[in-house]
């Protein structure tokens, strides 16, 4: 079975990677360079702490293979488990964290709701002042998202698969049985199915198919900090669900600090936005996470950061399905690709190559849900 899989993220290289290693014939087609897109900007934290059935489904089956990536892939991802502390300012955001846990230990995750007091145990440095409680799973991390897209390219090519960079697709072929292929700037390529893991350009490759996607390129930015003291290293990512407000360890005592509370513009090109950060805003970023917490002082400083794209759908969960006859989508992870990942190569391997998906119960994922009202509420946003 021939199949092009569009996008060189991470999305698109698992997936490449979970179709060749089952035998069929894979070529990636990347636009730019590998990872060129979200993944070489994303934040690379991991975490089951979700509040749908199917975003810890498919963080549990990825989690088991991040857990194992380097003796797997021979490749060395940075992976911490320093845990995700979730706290909640008002009641109603506390009882949602309570009914989310109950979900995740349901499903294996070893999460707990914690008061605030026991909050500030695992993260010394937080004011319990403010918060109803929060919660907390040590089995959450970080880990390095190019490192990671690098083992999966690696055991793509090992497995067979084509890695086609500066090859934009420019057509997707069809005929009354469905998609038959791709046309690109060398040639056209023939393909049993085609995947769309296109990224924040998922909408733009969907339409070469005639097919309308609600995937919107959102952007979103980080900093990275020096904080005064130095921040441990050891401290769980700890988020303030009510303002939006995240941090995290970075190596020798810097943090990553970043935010919802300035939203990004509703809808940019992904091919011609700015990358770089907006100081002011990475000044807003510091003074949130002050607000709650003693790790940064008047001294802290500013060292650098970025800025990078969601692609988002309106209910802030992926699109994974067989859109049409040939044409697989897994877009619009809305800032959970790479964590969701290894699971999600896979289940587009299933769909590709078994008919269904076996892996984790996605029929909540299809594209039709927009249409019909059945859309999903994530409510653990970071």
């Amino acid at each position: 079975m021939n199949v092009v899989v569009i996008g060189g993220g991470i999305v698109g290289l698992s997936s490449a990677y979970a179709l060749a290693e089952r035998g069929a014939a894979v070529t990636v087609c990347e636009r730019g360079h590998l990872g060129a897109g979200s993944t070489d900007r994303a934040a690379g934290g991991i975490r089951a702490q979700f509040s749908t059935a199917v975003n810890v489904d498919l963080s549990v089956e990825s989690m088991a293979v991040w857990e194992e990536f380097e003796d797997r892939f021979g490749v060395d991802i940075g992976y911490r488990r320093h845990g995700y502390l979730f706290l909640a300012r008002e009641a109603r955001t506390a009882r949602t964290l309570r009914e989310s846990v109950a979900l995740q230990r349901e499903r294996g995750v070893p999460s707990e709701f914690v008061d605030p007091e026991t909050a500030v145990e695992h993260c010394p440095g937080v004011d319990a002042g403010p918060f109803e409680g929060g919660s907390y799973s040590p089995t959450d991390g970080v880990a390095d998202p190019h490192l990671a897209l690098q083992g999966y390219a690696e055991a793509a090519r090992e497995a067979g698969a084509t890695l086609r960079t500066k090859t934009p697709v420019t057509a997707i072929r069809r005929d009354e049985s469905g998609v038959t292929g791709v046309e690109t700037p060398d040639g056209a390529l023939d393909a049993d199915f085609v995947v769309n893991a296109a990224g924040a350009w998922a909408r733009e490759v969907a339409a070469l198919a005639d097919v309308s996607l609600p995937v919107a390129p959102r952007r979103r930015q980080l900093a990275v900090v020096a904080p005064d003291p130095p921040m441990p290293e050891a401290l769980p990512l700890t988020i303030d669900l009510d303002t939006g407000s995240y941090f995290r360890p970075e190596r020798d005592g810097q943090a990553l600090v970043g935010g919802r509370f300035a939203e990004a513009d509703p809808d940019v090109d992904p091919s011609r936005y700015a990358t770089s950060m907006d100081v002011e805003w990475a000044a807003t970023a510091v003074e949130r996470a002050a607000s709650y917490t003693t790790y940064f002082g008047p001294e802290t400083r500013i060292v650098r950061g970025w800025a990078g794209l969601y692609a988002v759908t309106p209910d802030h969960h992926p699109i994974l399905e067989e859109t049409r006859p040939g044409l697989v989508t897994a877009a619009g992870f809305s800032g959970h690709g790479f964590q969701h990942a290894p699971a999600t190569g896979r289940l587009v391997a299933e769909l590709c190559l078994d008919g269904e998906a076996s892996l984790v119960d996605i029929g909540a994922l299809g594209s039709d849900r927009f249409e019909t009202g059945e859309t999903l509420v994530e409510r653990n946003v970071a």
